[in-house]
C-alpha cells in the first residue's frame, strides 16, 4: 500500500520510502481557481489532433482546465489483482471487483481482499472479453443477487451477455448463475463488447454493447434488428422494459434504448438530474461523452470525429448528419475512456456531480465539470501513476475507487 496527498497551498516535504510509501504533493491552486468551477486554465490537451475536424459548437472539445483545490489523498490499497475490469460498491461499503478470467473479489476500504469467488460459466476472456461488469441488485441486502456482463463464447461465436446469480452466504461462490440476456448476433472475435450495466431507480437495467469492431459488424450499430452498438433497457429477467422507444415496431429489437455506438465502456446516471450519460471509445481520435436519450441515434459509423487506425477517413469523413446526435464532448487524441462514475458525495464539495472517467492508454482519470448538458472544465488526475485506469467507482464513504489493468486498486479521498 502507498499513499500520497495533494494539498492546496504548499508542497509537503517528500517522505523516505517506507512500507506505506507515502508521497506528498501540492496542486498549486490559486484563489481564483477556488472561486469558479468553470475551466479558466489552459486545456489539459495540447497535442495536435489526428485530424482537424471542426467541433460542432464551442466547448465540444478541449475545454478550459480546472484544478482541484481541496486537499485529497491517493492510496494504492491493494495490488496483484488479476486483470480487474469493474469496481462497484456494495450497500455495506465493501467493493465488488471482477477479474477478466472469470472470478470476483470483494475488497474492504482498506484493501483487504477476499479469495477469488467462483461459480461463473466459462467466459471468452480473449482480447477485450471476459467477466466484465457487476452490479448489485437494488434489494441485494435481502436477496444477495448480483448481475454481471460477460463475453459468452459458443460454437456460433461470442457476444455480450447479461447474467445473474446469488452471492453465497459464506461469500465463496455465485449460486445458480444464469444468463438472462444475449446481445445478438454472435460473432467470432474478441473485440468491442462494451459491457457496462447499471440499475435505474425503477429497478431496471441499462446495458451498453459494442459493435464488435470488425468491418463486417461495424454497421450493425445502425441496424435495429441487432443488439450490437446499442444501449439496451431490460428488466431483471432480461425482458424489454415497457415504454422502450422501439416496442411494437416491426423488424426492431424491443430492448433497444439508443443506437449508433462504437464501444461504450462507461455508463452512469447523473445523481441530480437522473439523466443517463455514456462514454465510448472512438477509433483514432473521436472518443465521446454522450447524453443518452431514448430512441436517439448517436451516429457511429456514419459520423465520427475520429479516423481509421491506418489514417484513412471513416465512411464519408463527416462529423454531422441530420437525425444523428452530436457528442456532448469529444477527445482527439484519445482519452481511451473505460468505466466512469459521477461523484455524489459531500466530502469534496467541488467534486459534487462531477464525472470521473478512467483513461486507458491516456493513463489518467479525467475529471469533467458538467453544467446542464455541457462540459465546462476538465482536469487530469493520477497522470503520473503510469496506469491504465479500467474503471472508476463511487464509494459509499465519499471516496472514489479505481482499478487498473496492471492490477491496482486505488482509493481517492479527502485528506485527513
Amino acid at each position: 500500500m502507498y499513499t500520497f496527498k495533494i494539498g492546496v497551498l504548499f508542497l509537503l516535504s517528500s517522505l523516505l520510502l517506507s512500507a506505506t510509501c507515502e508521497r506528498q504533493k501540492s496542486n498549486d491552486a490559486t484563489p481564483e481557481d477556488q472561486i469558479s468551477q468553470r475551466g479558466t486554465l489552459p486545456p489539459v490537451e495540447n497535442r495536435d489532433p489526428n485530424i482537424d475536424y471542426a467541433p460542432a459548437f464551442v466547448g465540444q472539445t478541449r475545454i478550459g482546465g480546472v484544478k482541484t483545490t481541496t486537499p485529497y489523498e491517493v492510496t494504492v490499497i491493494a495490488e496483484g489483482l488479476a486483470k480487474p475490469w469493474a469496481v462497484t460498491a456494495l450497500p455495506d461499503g465493501r467493493l465488488l471487483i471482477t477479474q477478466k478470467a472469470g472470478s470476483l473479489r470483494i475488497a474492504t476500504s482498506d484493501g483487504t481482499l477476499s479469495n477469488a469467488i467462483t461459480g461463473f460459466p466459462e467466459v471468452d476472456d480473449r482480447g477485450q472479453g471476459g467477466l466484465l461488469d457487476v452490479a448489485p441488485a437494488p434489494d441485494f441486502a435481502s436477496s444477495r443477487m448480483l448481475f454481471f456482463t460477460l463475453a459468452e463464447r459458443t460454437a456460433e461465436g461470442s457476444l455480450t451477455a447479461v447474467g445473474k446469480g446469488r452471492l453465497s452466504d459464506d461469500e465463496t461462490t455465485i449460486e445458480q448463475f444464469r444468463i438472462i440476456y444475449r446481445a445478438i448476433p454472435y460473432f467470432d472475435n474478441s473485440m468491442h463488447f462494451g459491457s457496462r450495466l447499471l440499475f435505474n431507480k425503477e429497478g431496471n437495467l441499462f446495458v451498453s454493447t459494442g459493435e464488435r469492431s470488425d468491418l463486417a459488424t461495424r454497421y450493425n450499430a445502425q441496424k435495429l434488428e441487432t443488439a450490437h452498438g446499442k444501449v439496451v433497457h431490460i428488466t431483471p429477467e432480461g425482458e424489454p422494459v415497457a415504454g422502450n422507444p422501439f416496442i411494437g415496431q416491426e423488424g426492431t429489437l424491443a430492448e433497444i434504448y439508443s443506437y449508433g455506438h462504437r464501444n461504450p465502456q462507461g455508463l452512469d446516471i447523473h445523481p441530480v438530474t437522473g439523466e443517463l450519460w455514456l462514454s465510448e471509445m472512438g477509433p483514432r481520435g473521436g472518443d465521446e461523452l454522450n447524453l443518452i436519450k431514448p430512441g436517439k441515434d448517436y451516429g457511429w459509423p456514419a459520423i465520427t470525429y475520429g479516423i481509421e487506425y491506418n489514417g484513412n477517413t471513416i465512411g464519408e469523413g463527416i462529423t454531422a448528419k441530420e437525425g444523428m446526435e452530436q457528442p456532448v464532448y469529444y477527445w482527439d487524441p484519445v482519452l481511451s475512456p473505460s468505466g466512469m462514475a459521477f461523484y455524489a458525495g459531500n466530502a469534496i464539495p467541488e467534486w459534487q456531480n462531477n464525472l470521473f472517467i478512467g483513461g486507458l492508454n491516456s493513463n489518467h482519470i479525467a475529471r469533467l465539470v458538467i453544467e446542464g448538458d455541457s462540459v465546462v472544465g476538465e482536469e487530469r488526475l493520477l497522470a503520473d501513476e503510469g496506469q491504465r485506469f479500467r474503471d472508476v467507482g463511487a464509494g459509499n464513504d465519499g471516496a472514489l475507487y479505481a482499478v487498473t489493468d496492471e492490477g491496482r486498486l486505488y482509493r481517492v479521498a479527502k485528506a485527513d
